[in-house]
């Protein structure tokens, strides 16, 4: 019955209802928004980073490296040789060492050369097909399949660089052989081959490039054939009239010869670490750094380091949902403290048809702790709302993708505690005012 008066007398004067629910619902919407993103973020990178104790990669930023080279949202520092980086990578302190070479990109997913290491890496299992084992086979990640209707069996090509609108190279197409399991962490949307697919994939880009200026320099030496036509030295045309077969064969040569390409003189993007002994993780950076063109960097020290960057921008936005919050309990506090002069008269018509001095003291918190409910209501669903709408826009540009529906019991249980007690305060001297309310005096002013 006092919960149902109420939620009556909420309503008593609505723009000032309206006014406190909607500052407790921004508040509470902020604070939620902020603590799932930081849950979500840092599991989401420290996850990543799980078995990687340095990052080997070519000279420039560190932070850039391993958010390129672990993260896939950033582009490469550059290559490094991949004959130099054998020399650490079967150091005996080494105990797994995953090459990573960065090709193209399928509709704005990455193509990335490595080995199946890097699927054990991430505990990717196969859930459908089999793992790369020939050039242009790919295992596509989990996210890839579902978003691009991907089966096993499928072809495409790869466009240049990491836009998706780049330049197609059709001169191989891929085979998707693999799909793999749901990890929640960057493979899923990734695009897994051998590395000689892509130094085969460039090496053919860039034979095709040196063909066409050569032909340029020789255009003054044709070779006559016997059509009368005249064909530059290096005629694909030419040579496929005078002997179809064997210019097929030796396409197929050619394919075979590349599958089993000369690792020598041949780039990579960079390689994950991990390490037997620990001293490799605190002496390497430094010996590799003077002693090479190249880098070693521990991810977890620059995820520290970004994760602290964040923190400042978030420590911000949580005050200012803090002080919203305040201010919606100055709101609240308002509200009941100037209705109360005009309710005198119905407390003091309550008290008369035996309400108890209790009973209107909880009354008036009850107000003011519907109002929070409500509020805390609304910010919780609102906060998720837009975590949504943030997590649509990251995995567009980032690939990165937060779940909304999580609940953090702890946090979140706090965070209504707060929003209960910031009600109560905000109640406690209207109705301490309520509970001594003198009837015989309003009754006889009234």
């Amino acid at each position: 019955m006092i919960t149902k008066l109420a939620w009556r007398n909420i309503w008593f004067k609505p723009l000032n209802t309206i006014l406190s629910i909607i500052l407790l619902t921004a508040s509470v919407a902020i604070i939620t928004v902020l603590v799932l993103l930081e849950k979500q973020f840092e599991e989401k990178f420290n996850s990543n980073i799980d078995g990687v104790d340095l990052v080997l990669g070519a000279q420039g930023s560190p932070l850039q490296l391993i958010l390129s080279s672990v993260y896939q949202v950033d582009a490469p520092t550059g290559n490094i040789s991949y004959d130099s980086a054998k020399v650490w990578m079967q150091h005996p302190f080494v105990k797994k060492a995953i090459p990573l070479a960065f090709g193209d990109n399928y509709r704005g997913f990455k193509i990335l050369g490595t080995t199946p290491d890097y699927l054990e890496k991430y505990g990717a299992i196969i859930a459908q097909g089999r793992p790369f084992e020939k050039n242009f086979e790919v295992v596509v990640g989990s996210e890839i399949a579902t978003k691009l209707k991907l089966k096993i069996g499928d072809t495409f090509f790869g466009s240049h660089g990491d836009a998706a609108e780049g330049e197609v190279h059709d001169h191989y197409d891929y085979t998707v052989v693999g799909i793999a399991a749901a990890t929640g962490k960057v493979v899923d949307n990734l695009i897994l081959c051998t590395i000689p697919s892509v130094w085969q994939m460039h090496d053919t880009h860039v034979e095709e490039h040196n063909k066409e200026e050569h032909n340029e320099e020789e255009m003054h030496n044709p070779i006559h054939g016997e059509d009368g036509h005249v064909h530059v030295e290096g005629d694909e045309h030419y040579q496929h009239e005078h002997d179809p077969d064997e210019h097929n064969h030796g396409e197929e040569l050619h394919l075979e010869d590349k599958s089993s390409m000369n690792e020598e003189g041949m780039e990579i993007t960079a390689v994950l670490l991990q390490f037997r002994n620990k001293m490799g993780i605190v002496t390497w950076p430094r010996i590799i750094a003077q002693n090479t063109k190249m880098q070693a960097v521990s991810p977890a020290i620059e995820v520290n380091r970004l994760v602290s960057m964040f923190g400042i921008g978030i420590n911000a936005l949580r005050y200012l949902a803090y002080g919203i919050m305040l201010i919606s309990g100055i709101s609240i506090f308002i509200a009941l403290f100037t209705t109360l002069k005009e309710r005198k008269n119905e407390f003091a018509l309550l008290r008369v048809n035996g309400a108890k001095r209790i009973q209107l003291l909880g009354l008036v918190m009850i107000e003011s702790l519907l109002l929070c409910v409500v509020g805390f209501i609304f910010g919780t669903v609102l906060g998720r709302v837009a975590l949504m709408l943030i997590s649509s826009s990251a995995e567009e540009d980032f690939k990165l993708s937060f779940n909304p529906y999580e609940f953090i019991w702890e946090k979140e249980g706090i965070l209504f505690l707060l929003t209960i007690l910031v009600g109560f305060l905000a109640a406690l001297i209207p109705a301490v005012k309520a509970y001594y309310l003198n009837i015989s005096k309003t009754l006889t002013h009234a």
